[in-house]
Order: C-alpha cells, then structure tokens, then sequence
C-alpha cells in the first residue's frame, strides 16, 4: 500500500516539456505549483515556467550591468530586504484585496516593456520619487499618506518595491527617497533580486 500511495503522489507530480516528454512539474515551494491571483482584473496562475528545459531569457545572461547592491543599503533605516517567497505572499494579499500592500516596480517605463513585470505589481519609476513634487502627489494619490504642513503616514501602505536585481539602483534610489520624506522604514520591504532572480526561477511575469 505505501508503495502505491509513493506511485501515485510520484504520479501526481509529472508534468512535460516543449517535446512533450514526461517530466516533474516545478514547484515554488514544497506542494505548492502554482497561485491563482489577480492582475488588472484578470485572474492568472502565479507559477514557474513547467518547461524544465525553460532557460532565463538573453537579457539577463549579461553579467557586467550596474553595480551590486547591498544586503541592507538603508542604514541606519530598518528596510527589510526580502525574497521571491515573500514577494509570492505579499502578491497573494494585494491579490485578495488588501489594500495596505502595494507592489512597486520602480523601473524606468522601457525595462516592463522589455523584460514584464510581476503580478500585481504597478509601475511608478524612482525618477517619480527622486522629484519631490511628484513623490508627494504620489503619496497622497496612492500611498495613503496625508500630505499637509506635517505628513500624516498613519495610513501609509507597505510598499514592496523592485528593480532589475542585484546590479540595478533603481529601487534603492527610490526608497532613499522615500525615506528622507519621513516613510516609514517598517513599511518600505526591497526586493534585492528583482527580476533578474523572479526570471531566473521562471516565475510568471505580466505587461504593467
């Protein structure tokens, strides 16, 4: 009996490639393949590519762009750095309607259009937030924040905030600014690999 309940669950778990060859599905985490979420109104499956001959696009092979970030660029700022599992929870709230949480990619409009962004996620670009007349209409038309003579951030929203990976500044520079506004550190969460890694794992990417 154990050995058919082993088949079975080994069954369970195969997936193909391009050719059609039986192969495992691929997993984001143990039982998990993929995520249903919401993305502009349209319910997709968060998940990575089940084509395990799927290799990371051309775009990101290059290994000379930018500089590497820091672990933790914010100090003495209490910014969390966090990883895809994070991101993927994060998605799945903001999905299912929370809207404290907001998923920023900070790039420049012409890098979704290149390489897409992740679900959920809007574009605000750092350069919107390096301007501090724009970064305020900003965090008042969309971040929560109540922006007078002293800036209310009671209401502010956790942003969760990425670039291209670790060799791109974008959203260190967006959040710098962010925090020199008074945002607080607790609700700013940088996703260091950005899509470089969200590609590398072949995870689901959508137009912005």
């Amino acid at each position: 009996m154990k050995k058919l309940i082993v088949l079975f669950a080994s069954l369970l778990a195969l997936g193909a490639n391009a050719e059609g060859e039986a192969t495992k599905e691929v997993f984001i985490s143990p039982g998990v393949v993929s995520i249903d979420v919401v993305h502009k109104g349209e319910t997709i499956k968060l998940q990575r590519d089940q084509d395990r001959d799927n290799e990371i696009s051309s775009f990101y092979v290059k290994t000379s762009r930018g500089k590497i970030q820091k672990m933790n660029p914010f100090a003495p700022h209490l910014v969390e750095t966090i990883g895809e599992l994070d991101v993927i929870e994060y998605v799945k709230q903001r999905s299912a309607g929370d809207d404290t949480i907001l998923v920023i990619d900070t790039r420049t409009p012409n890098w979704p259009v290149i390489s897409g962004g992740i679900p959920t996620a809007v574009n605000i670009p750092y350069t919107k937030f390096k301007n501090k007349e724009k970064a305020l209409e900003i965090m008042e038309d969309q971040l929560g924040v109540q922006v007078d003579d002293v800036y209310d951030f009671s209401y502010a929203k956790t942003l969760i905030m990425y670039c291209n990976g670790v060799w791109c500044g974008q959203t260190p520079a967006a959040i710098n600014a962010l925090l020199k506004y008074g945002y607080p550190a607790a609700k700013l969460k940088y996703y260091r690999g950005g899509m470089n890694s969200w590609k590398s794992l072949g995870l689901t990417t959508v137009n912005l």
